[in-house]
């Protein structure tokens, strides 16, 4: 759900090898089993070198791009994407579209900036939901992308979540730690988020801890500017290193 709105490149030259699952495989807390989120695809499209049509896993029920039609998003094969993406090291993440054919006057194309949107408020839940009622301690979670297994985490270890909309009201007296999740997007757009961390903050009595964009929002709660990265940091050439 941190790629919502988003084009997504792939560099493996072959995708779909696997197959997708099935949907309605759960396990012990009742949650899809194999997917980050219970329903839906995030992304705005898919771009890959090769894709697989022929998937051989066992628990494959579905192909990749049938996958993504059901879910009306669209695809693209047959793209060199490392070049591609040497492209966006070069230049930092910039706008894209698919389109059918080369337009005769590429210029003329207009693009859409999701950045300009909130994205949070467009993935995070409606209500409130709670997950292991009868489980302690208490955490109320931010819902502004939050992966699946973020909750089967604080599960299995015995506590009980709730999930909150991304501008929900929060009440200290009715949770032991707060969770503000990773998700799409500027943190500027969630004013709201912001306003209800840093309400919590000013009584200094809860813990708080968050998840990538938790994070920027955290930050943001406490006066500092973020701001959009040429392109992301990628663990395996940009090591730690000790002196």
């Amino acid at each position: 759900r941190s790629y919502r709105g988003q084009i997504l490149v792939l560099t493996y030259p072959l995708i779909g090898n696997y197959g997708i699952p099935s949907a309605k495989e759960f396990d012990e807390y009742g949650l899809p089993k194999h997917f980050e989120w219970m329903e839906g695809i995030s992304v705005a499209a898919l771009v890959v070198g090769e894709i697989c049509d022929t998937p051989s896993h066992w628990r494959s029920q579905s192909t990749l791009s049938k996958w993504m039609a059901d879910h009306g998003i669209p695809g693209i094969s047959g793209i060199d994407t490392r070049a591609l993406t040497k492209k966006i090291r070069e230049n930092g993440s910039i706008l894209g579209r698919i389109v059918y054919e080369y337009p005769e006057s590429p210029k003329f194309l207009t693009f859409n900036d999701p950045n300009t949107r909130n994205l949070v408020s467009e993935c995070s839940v409606r209500e409130p939901m709670v997950f292991n009622a009868g489980g302690s301690p208490r955490i109320c979670a931010i819902d502004c992308g939050l992966k699946l297994n973020q909750i089967k985490c604080f599960m299995s270890r015995g506590a009980r979540v709730d999930l909150v909309p991304w501008n929900h009201p929060l009440v200290e007296n009715q949770f032991d730690g707060l969770f503000i999740s990773n998700g799409p997007g500027d943190p500027v757009v969630c004013k709201d988020t912001v306003i209800q961390i840093q309400k919590i903050l000013r009584n200094g009595r809860k813990p708080i801890f968050g998840i990538c964009l938790g994070h920027q929002l955290l930050s943001t709660a406490i006066g500092c500017k973020t701001y959009k990265m040429k392109y992301g940091n990628r663990g395996h050439n940009l090591p730690c290193v000790h002196s």
